[in-house]
C-alpha cells in the first residue's frame, strides 16, 4: 500500500502516492480526513459583511469576541450582536478591513478610514490624538504599534509605522521621554501590507520584503526595522501572515513561506506554486486570509477563484508538521479560532429545544468543552459557523500508475481507510501517453470488500474516487497487469 503523499498538482503525477485533484480532504498527522461541515453558531447573521473577527482575553481570563462590518464594530454577548460601534456610524470604506490588537484589558480597533478605537468595557470611542491605520499590533515590550498610517502631520503614509508611549495607548505624541515616535520604512518598495508580532520582534510586510523591529530603546530611537536580506519574501495582503507557534506562515506573491525570525523558507515549489498562481484571482489576491486552526494543526488558506468577484470561495489546507496540502473550499469573509463558552446539561436549552434538534456536533468535540478552541469563519450570509459539523461529500484523485511502453489493466484499487466512508465508488481514468488528457474508461464502480474492481486499459491510469462520511485516509494501491507488448 502506498502512503498518501499528499495534493501536489505541480508535482509529475507519477510520483507514487501524489494526489493530482481532492475537494473536501484536510491533512492529518497519518494521512487525510474529510472536512467537517460548517454547524452555525447560535447567534443571528450580522447586518453586512464581516470586515475582521477577533477573540480578544483580558488579564482575568474573560474573553469578548468582536465582528465589524464596513460602518459597525459588535461584541457577541451571549447569542446577540451588541453594537458597541462609537456613536453612530463609521464610514468604512469598500476595501476597509478591522485590524485589531489586545493592549492589557483595552481592545483597539483599526480600519485606516476611521479615528483608531479601543474599549475595556462597553462601546469603543476614538483615540484622541492617535494615527489612522490599517494595522494594529500589540508588542511585548508595552506598545501599541500601527502601520500604514493617515494623520493630520504626515498625511497619507503607506510605509509608516507609528508606536504609542509605552505602557500607554492614549498617548501618540512623538516624545523620547514617554517612546512614543514614528518612522517609515523605504528600504523596500510599496505599501507596508501586514505586520504580526514574532516573539519579542514585530515583523512588518511589504509585497516583495520583510523589517524585522526590536526595540532598543526610547534613547535610539525607540525601533529598528532592518530589512532581512536575500529574498523577495512578503505578504499579498493584510490578512495574508499567521502565526503558527513562534513561526510566521505567509502568503506572497511568488509562493508560500515560513519565517521563523532567521530567513524565509518557501513551500510550495513543484507541490502547487503555479497551481495557486493558475486557480487564484490576479485581481484580488491581496484578499487571501491564512488563519491557524490550532486544534487540527493547520492553516487555511481561504482565497478568491478566478471568476470570484472579491470573495474568498476556495481554500487551501497545510498541515503544519507533515508540511501536505488539501483544499477545503467554503466561502470566508472572515476568520477566527471560536473560544467555546462550554455549556452544561442544564444549558443545552439555549441550543435547542430537544436532544434530537441539537447540533450535529459530537459530545467529545471542543465545541461543548469551556475555553476549547475552535476554527470558526463567517460564511456568505455573514453567519458565524464552526468547522464541526458531519463531513459531506469529498473527492480525491490519484496520481498516475503505468508505464510508457506497456499496455496494462487495472486487476484492483484498493484504499486503505483508518475510519471507512459511508459511500464510495471509484472512477477509472486512462490516457495511451502521459501528458495527454485522462478520459473516464467507464462506469462507475462501488466499493465491493473494501476494493473496487476496476475495468479499463491503457498506458497510464489514475483513479478518482467520491466518498461520503467522515473518512481518514492513509494510502492507496493501483494493482496493474499487462495485457499487451511488442
Amino acid at each position: 500500500m502506498t502512503p498518501i503523499m499528499g495534493f501536489a498538482p505541480d508535482a509529475d503525477p507519477t510520483v507514487a502516492g501524489v494526489l493530482t485533484d481532492c475537494l473536501s480532504l484536510i491533512p492529518y498527522a497519518s494521512g487525510y480526513l474529510a472536512a467537517p461541515s460548517p454547524v452555525a453558531v447560535s447567534a443571528a447573521a450580522l447586518a453586512a459583511e464581516c470586515r475582521g473577527a477577533v477573540v480578544a482575553t483580558k488579564l482575568d481570563g474573560s474573553r469578548r469576541l468582536f465582528a465589524g462590518t464596513q460602518t459597525k464594530l459588535y461584541e457577541l454577548s451571549g447569542g446577540t450582536w451588541t453594537d458597541r460601534s462609537a456613536a453612530g456610524s463609521y464610514v468604512g470604506s469598500t476595501e476597509s478591513r478591522w485590524s485589531y490588537c489586545q493592549f492589557g484589558d483595552t481592545s483597539i480597533a483599526s480600519n485606516l478610514a476611521d479615528a483608531m478605537q479601543s474599549s475595556a468595557a462597553g462601546s469603543f470611542a476614538a483615540i484622541s490624538g492617535a494615527p489612522k491605520a490599517k494595522i494594529v499590533v500589540s508588542a511585548s515590550n508595552n506598545f501599541v504599534i500601527a502601520f500604514n498610517t493617515n494623520d493630520a502631520t504626515f498625511g497619507v503614509s503607506p510605509d509608516r509605522w507609528w508606536n504609542c508611549a509605552q505602557s500607554d495607548q492614549t498617548n501618540w505624541t512623538p516624545s523620547v521621554a514617554t517612546g512614543a515616535t514614528t518612522g517609515r520604512l523605504v528600504a523596500r518598495e510599496g505599501q507596508i501590507t501586514a505586520a504580526l508580532p514574532l516573539g519579542d520582534y514585530i515583523v512588518a510586510y511589504k509585497s516583495r520584503g520583510l523589517f524585522l523591529g526590536s526595540f532598543v530603546g526610547a534613547a535610539n530611537g525607540s525601533w529598528q526595522w532592518p530589512v532581512v536580506p536575500g529574498t523577495e519574501c512578503g505578504a499579498v495582503g493584510q490578512e495574508a501572515v499567521c502565526d503558527i507557534g513562534g513561526v510566521h506562515f505567509i502568503v506572497g506573491e511568488d509562493d508560500f513561506w515560513l519565517f521563523d525570525g532567521t530567513r524565509p523558507q518557501p513551500l510550495t515549489e513543484g507541490i502547487c506554486r503555479d497551481w495557486f498562481r493558475a486557480n487564484s484571482s490576479q485581481t484580488f489576491r491581496y484578499r487571501t486570509k491564512c488563519t491557524y486552526d490550532r486544534q487540527r494543526n493547520i492553516v487555511r488558506i481561504a482565497y478568491p477563484s478566478p471568476g470570484s468577484t472579491g470573495a474568498c470561495d476556495r481554500s487551501l489546507v497545510y498541515h503544519c508538521s507533515t508540511k501536505k496540502f488539501g483544499v477545503d473550499n467554503v466561502v470566508q469573509e472572515a476568520a477566527l479560532n471560536f473560544i467555546a463558552p462550554g455549556v452544561t446539561i442544564d444549558g443545552l436549552d439555549a441550543y435547542a429545544s430537544t436532544i434530537d434538534a441539537l447540533p450535529p456536533i459530537p459530545f467529545d468535540s471542543q465545541y461543548w468543552l469551556s475555553g476549547g478552541r475552535l476554527f470558526a469563519y463567517f460564511d456568505s450570509s455573514h453567519k458565524l459557523v464552526t468547522a464541526t459539523g458531519p463531513a459531506g461529500p469529498s473527492m480525491l484523485t490519484t496520481g498516475d500508475s503505468g508505464d510508457d511502453d506497456s499496455v496494462s489493466a487495472i486487476d484492483r484499487f484498493r484504499v486503505r481507510f483508518a475510519r471507512a466512508p459511508l459511500t464510495a465508488t471509484a472512477t477509472g481514468l486512462v490516457a495511451m501517453n502521459e501528458g495527454e488528457p485522462m478520459l473516464a474508461s467507464g462506469a462507475v464502480c462501488a466499493m465491493n470488500e473494501g476494493k473496487f474492481d476496476l475495468r479499463q486499459e491503457g498506458r497510464f491510469h489514475r483513479v478518482r474516487l467520491d466518498m461520503t462520511g467522515d473518512l481518514m485516509a492513509t494510502g492507496y494501491d493501483i494493482k496493474l497487469k499487462a495485457t499487451a507488448g511488442r
